[in-house]
């Protein structure tokens, strides 16, 4: 089987990448701007000529929350042009398409976790953009898979874990949100969990998935692990959104139900605090090979 990842250089394209000599029944191109850039249709028309695949996992995405308010056009086009494209040419070509979006599609007003059928509403731009993203590819006909994942984090890129632990360095104590809840999601595990379910996947339409780690914290809890797992000597306290206003709104509630993939793919998802663990432990490991 032929894979085509593109934003392969971002976190989870990165945890797919590592990943991939495991799986020895698939061949894999990893691309990122450079070498596609999936915002241009015919780009992604000659790329699949040229390079036959039977299966894209969609990793490309404009990430920034809050720049999306005001960086609307570049983030339209990677967000909603670039899925349609890849979409328009895996619907002509019989690829399945694995795209990944997010809790942010929802208002986050909600006191219990979001299944796939739940009403969706975004709050900002980037969370507009993602479910336009997703729309583009029902409407395209192709055989698609859209997960919806949350709180993604890994030993690449820039995420909130190796945020909290360069501050907490540096300073005295992090002050961090205590009213927005969630489910951190360590990016190996989902790639994991991509690779794994990719040939047990029938359907011949487009299906909705939600992925996360097991279990739910605050913005505030998750960076107070960090903290304790990394043995940094730094006070975390807890503040209210009111206390950190942000050019975006963010979801107070954005956890998601994960019967659905649980139940059709038969999974065991990891507890967030386990995959932090083993996230921390890698980091520190990557840093002992760097000094």
């Amino acid at each position: 089987m032929r894979i085509l990842v593109t934003g392969s250089n971002g976190q989870l394209g990165s945890e797919i990448r590592q990943l991939a000599p495991s799986y020895s029944d698939y061949s894999f191109i990893f691309t990122d701007v450079a070498e596609l850039d999936i915002t241009e249709s015919g780009a992604v028309k000659n790329f699949l000529t040229e390079n036959p695949v039977d299966v894209i996992i969609n990793c490309a995405a404009y990430t920034s929350v809050d720049k999306a308010e005001t960086e609307r056009t570049i983030a339209y086009r990677i967000n909603v042009d670039g899925p349609e494209n890849l979409a328009n040419a895996a619907a002509k070509k019989n690829i399945l398409l694995v795209h990944i979006s997010t809790d942010y599609v929802f208002e986050g007003t909600h006191s219990k976790p979001a299944t796939e059928l739940d009403p969706v509403k975004p709050m900002g731009f980037y969370g507009a953009t993602k479910l336009f993203g997703e729309k583009a590819i029902r409407n395209s006909g192709a055989r698609a898979l859209i997960i919806r994942t949350s709180w993604l984090y890994s030993a690449y890129g820039v995420n909130f874990v190796k945020t909290m632990r360069k501050y907490g360095l540096e300073r005295g104590e992090l002050r961090i949100v205590s009213d927005q809840i969630g489910s951190p999601t360590y990016a190996v595990d989902l790639a994991k969990t991509i690779l794994d379910i990719i040939p047990q996947y029938k359907r011949h339409d487009c299906d909705i998935f939600h992925y996360s780690d097991e279990g739910v914290a605050s913005w505030y809890d998750f960076a107070w692990e960090i903290v304790r797992l990394s043995g940094i000597e730094c006070a975390v306290s807890p503040i209210s959104t009111e206390e950190y206003p942000s050019p975006a709104p963010r979801p107070s509630y954005s956890v998601l139900s994960k019967a659905k993939i649980r139940q059709t793919f038969s999974l065991e998802i990891p507890y967030w605090r386990d995959s932090l663990k083993a996230c921390i432990a890698r980091l520190e490991a990557m840093e002992k090979q760097e000094s």
